[in-house]
């Protein structure tokens, strides 16, 4: 029997199985227009007498909405018997204790990234960035303790507000010459390679004071589905971990299943 860890993001669905307490390959599928039934069908096959690798559980962190959760748990306790766990956040999860104010504000994909960092660590103070619609800094110290993050939008949503809301930058920006440096010579790759500048700069400065508030440099994890835009800027060294989130829903599903 095996668990199915799932991710239900802004733009994408991610997901794993969980056995014998190790995580498989990452999958993803894009979602926007699909309901939450469409995405546990990607996730499950559109085959209702399949059942994925004799699943007992299903795990989900999602910040999809209510309506994608609703009907996404509703497909899933209809093909597989058996309704989902979803994780939000608290005060204290998986050995991570966030510092949060009002620990629900929390973004719950956050924290799971948080409690997987945490675990990956070895006891180290870490930094994860994680780049997707938008991008998230999260600092978890040595002792487990969240110490709060940043978020700003990630360069896609960056270059998209640039050609929504002007009008001179969005007719100069049409075509779609590429360039890989940060002094283009057209206006899209300007806006392209400004905005991937941009959040690789915000990461940097976010470690640096990182490690000004700790007093050492921490390990730093890169996750997300556009991590790649940002990976070969950062001054900063890092590690790619592309399931950072599932691995924290992995440490979840254990605490879980431990007797209390």
């Amino acid at each position: 029997m095996s668990t199915l860890l799932v991710d239900i993001g802004n733009t994408r669905a991610k997901w794993a199985f969980l056995k014998d307490g190790r995580v498989g390959r990452q999958h993803a599928v894009p979602h926007a227009g699909r309901t939450g039934r469409r995405i546990a069908q990607a996730i499950l096959g559109k085959n209702d007498r399949k059942k994925p690798n004799a699943v007992d559980r299903v795990i989900v962190v999602s910040v999809a909405g209510s309506q994608i959760d609703n009907d996404f748990a509703s497909e899933v306790r209809r093909r597989l018997g058996t309704g989902p766990e979803f994780f939000a956040s608290s005060r204290r999860a998986g050995g991570v204790t966030t510092l949060y104010s009002e620990p629900w504000r929390l973004g719950a994909d956050r924290f799971a990234a948080a409690i997987g960092a945490f675990h990956l660590s070895g006891g180290r103070p870490v930094c994860v960035v994680s780049v997707g619609t938008a991008m998230t800094v999260d600092l978890v110290d040595g002792r487990g303790r969240h110490r709060g993050g940043a978020i700003v939008p990630a360069p896609t949503l960056m270059v998209t507000s640039l050609l929504k809301e002007t009008n001179g930058i969005a007719r100069r920006a049409q075509g779609r010459e590429g360039g890989t440096k940060l002094f283009a010579r057209n206006t899209h790759a300007a806006i392209t390679q400004g905005a991937r500048y941009a959040a690789a700069a915000v990461a940097d400065r976010a470690i640096q004071e990182a490690k000004r508030v700790l007093g050492r440099p921490p390990l730093v994890l890169l996750t997300g589905g556009a991590a790649p835009d940002i990976r070969s800027l950062l001054s900063s060294e890092h590690r790619h971990v592309p399931d950072l989130v599932l691995q924290g829903l992995a440490v979840i599903a254990a605490e879980r299943s431990s007797p209390r």
